[in-house]
């Protein structure tokens, strides 16, 4: 039986939202949040609702169905069979290609996972390759083999510029290496199963592929074989993981006024309504640093836009930024406590960490370190938070915190969920598409004019006809 069929240790592992700071008992009347806020919005809260249950119905929402339709089986298979064959696993992808695998692998592995012997891993290096600076990848190529490794390009478009030229500077590189027939040994391919350059690549060259569901952005795409695939290729329970989504998805379905994830939109929501249009996400755990970057996309890209559902110009977003606690608390926290009141602030915090290690009583003729020895860095991390929320709080600043558990598949499971459905929620208080991302276009489009892409010849001409530069204002 897997923990995740217990329903005691499934509530036990449930995570939860303390937002006391957020509202005026704590803050004050000039920055918190009023209980007839949230009841003025009930209406609105309940509609919004119904307008996503509506487009999930209609399948509109693929990515809420993820928890319960994807191929986990063959996933697991496919990395029996390779695993022991290579010594690395290369991702190829960019935006929510990467950065889910990356704060997956982060959270659940050891923090030196690739430095370990593989004895002690049992399974592949990890790696991604997440950007076109030409000296990323070809330092990459320093401490791989391609010999014994295995690219994961990763595109459901199979346009990304950076992705594809990536995938076509291996491919050669392989196949001069290997030969065709062996190279393709070497690569597996994860994109959509009908549409695009990458499927007709891995058909026409036979690669081994998995797919992306048609209706799933690349931002909501962690719980696809996106994410899924490098996660099992680095031992880390997909199973759970998608047991734990589930588990968050009947919670997003329950009253919606009493849900983690509204809860957590309808408090952004009105945060930006006061001009706290800075998001702080800041985990009190290395192990969830890059959950921030995960989050800083999904939040950003699904959020900040133009237009409404009614295009009319209203330019909402929050921009979200990425923190870690303890270390900001030595970078950035004076701006959160003097700075201005421009900012809501979510701590993410552990409430069992995975090791224990204490500080020796020694010193104890200094005072001012002496009341360190015997205490467990478990407790100053933890402690150092509740500080800091304290500090944010004595001085009207908006804060909550996500609360933890511990950190395993099932509780993140459950984080990547509910923070999707939060953001979901938050585009249909702001009505707008969440899903959509005009504002990455532009600069695509420009790229692929640059270099002569056909089809782009008129923002070629537009690009042209640009204003030059003014060689005054260059130093």
């Amino acid at each position: 039986m897997n923990r995740f069929e217990d329903n005691n240790w499934c509530e036990k592992m449930r995570i939860h939202l303390d937002f006391n700071n957020v509202m005026v008992d704590f803050i004050g009347d000039k920055e918190g949040i009023k209980q007839s806020q949230f009841e003025n919005l009930s209406e609105k809260i309940k509609h919004c609702a119904n307008q996503l249950a509506v487009k999930r119905d209609n399948g509109k929402m693929d990515w809420r169905n993820l928890p319960y339709n994807q191929p986990i089986d063959e996933i697991l298979d496919y990395v029996k069979q390779m695993k022991d064959d290579i010594e690395s696993f290369v991702l190829l992808g960019i935006g929510g290609s990467a950065l889910g695998p990356i704060a997956l692998q982060q959270a659940i592995n050891h923090p030196y996972y690739n430095e370990l012997p593989r004895e002690k891993r049992n399974y592949p290096k990890f790696y991604v390759a997440d950007n076109v600076d030409p000296e990323r990848l070809v330092y990459l190529f320093d401490v791989i083999d391609i010999d014994k490794t295995l690219f994961n390009v990763v595109s459901k478009s199979g346009n990304t510029s950076e992705t594809m030229s990536q995938f076509m500077i291996i491919k050669d590189m392989l196949e001069k290496r290997l030969g065709k027939e062996h190279a393709k040994k070497h690569i597996v391919c994860t994109t959509d199963s009908e549409n695009g350059n990458l499927i007709k690549i891995a058909k026409l060259e036979g690669y081994k592929t998995f797919y992306i569901p048609s209706g799933v952005g690349g931002r909501f795409s962690q719980l696809t074989p996106v994410g899924l695939l490098a996660a099992a290729f680095c031992a880390i329970n997909i199973k759970e993981l998608l047991a734990g989504a589930a588990f968050m998805d009947k919670i997003c379905t329950s009253d919606p006024e009493n849900n983690i994830a509204v809860k957590f939109a309808v408090i952004n929501y009105l945060a930006m309504q006061s001009g706290k249009n800075i998001s702080v996400m800041m985990p009190y755990a290395d192990s969830l640093k890059f959950i921030s970057d995960w989050y800083a996309q999904l939040w950003a890209e699904s959020l900040g836009k133009a237009v409404d559902n009614e295009n009319r110009t209203v330019n909402v977003g929050q921009t979200p930024v990425k923190a870690l606690g303890v270390t900001d608390q030595h970078s950035q926290v004076q701006l959160y406590n003097e700075g201005p009141y421009d900012k809501i602030i979510t701590f993410i915090r552990v409430e069992n960490y995975r090791k224990t290690i204490s500080v020796p009583k020694i010193f104890s003729d200094m005072p001012s370190l002496s009341f360190l020895g015997g205490i467990t860095h478990n407790q100053l991390i933890q402690v150092e938070q509740e500080a800091t929320e304290f500090a944010l709080s004595k001085l009207n600043r908006m804060n909550m915190t996500i609360v933890l558990p511990q950190v395993n598949e099932f509780v993140l499971g459950q984080l990547f969920y509910m923070l999707e459905v939060a953001t979901a929620f938050a585009g249909e208080l702001l009505n707008i598409n969440a899903f959509n991302q005009p504002g990455v276009e532009e600069a695509k489009n420009a790229t692929y004019a640059m270099f002569g892409k056909p089809g782009y010849e008129d923002k070629k001409n537009e690009l042209d006809n640009a204003p030059k530069k003014n060689p005054n204002y260059y130093l």
